[in-house]
């Protein structure tokens, strides 16, 4: 017959697990300081970094882009607050700040051509137009942490992709997959067709007209019925590329 163990034997056993627990707990608190020490290290040399290249950071934007990459690895956010010791170093929180309300003017102002959804590249190139700068001033990540500062207004402001593009909305406009659809489709040419729509997508005329149709009320959508084959075309001036634009993807 197999003997239980005594009273002792369990108190030992148990005595056995705190002390593994203790070792446990003591390895875990060295290493989780040796880490916060290793960050603290690390972002006193960001700041250093910040300071020895301060104007780069500010003039160009593939330097800048990668500067907020470096950040973001040790848990620092330039952008949290117009307030600190980056504000002082950099002034980028202003940078921002004023690069968010051109983001909206410049929204604003084309909402009654596109609708409230700008391509993230066409916004880029009116941006610089209005900043009087070249477009290697400007990313499109410059652009996108701007808008993300947005949120906090509460205006409906933010990134979609439809395809491979990015567009800026401005107005809160629900797109469901059909509309998605359709946007993605017109980036070939500027425009589709109902009769297109039918037979790309395999939908039933009615699906497609009101899908187009919705598109259409909600502005992003303008009607041309002045073609010979007597075929509607529905443009999307959202995610019409100019040569511009087209120049510029490359550079973003």
């Amino acid at each position: 017959m197999r003997r239980r163990p005594g009273i002792a034997g369990l108190q030992n056993a148990a005595a056995t697990r705190d002390k593994f627990r203790l070792v446990g707990e003591n390895v875990a608190k060295v290493r989780t300081d040796v880490m916060q020490e290793q960050l603290a290290t690390f972002r006193s040399q960001l700041e250093e970094f910040a300071r020895k290249h301060k104007s780069d950071i500010r003039k160009n934007s593939v330097f800048r882009q990668q500067f907020h990459e470096m950040c973001a690895k040790v848990g620092v956010d330039p952008l949290a607050s117009n307030k600190g010791v980056w504000a002082e170093l950099l002034g980028i929180g202003d940078f921002y700040y004023e690069l968010g309300v051109q983001i909206v003017d410049i929204c604003i102002a084309t909402r009654s051509h596109n609708g409230g959804l700008i391509d993230l590249l066409e916004l880029r190139k009116l941006l610089c137009q209005k900043r009087k700068t070249d477009l290697g001033s400007l990313s499109s990540d410059d652009c996108l942490r701007a808008i993300s500062k947005l949120k906090v207004l509460g205006s409906g402001f933010e990134v979609i992709s439809v395809g491979k593009k990015k567009l800026v909305r401005s107005v809160p406009t629900e797109l469901n997959k059909d509309h998605n659809g359709i946007l993605e489709l017109a980036q070939a040419k500027g425009y589709v067709t109902v009769e297109q729509v039918e037979k790309d997508f395999s939908w039933s005329t009615g699906r497609a007209i009101d899908a187009l149709e919705t598109l259409l009320k909600e502005g992003l959508a303008m009607i041309d019925d002045g073609h010979r084959d007597g075929k509607r075309r529905y443009w999307f001036p959202c995610v019409t590329l100019s040569s511009d634009a087209s120049g510029s993807e490359a550079k973003s």
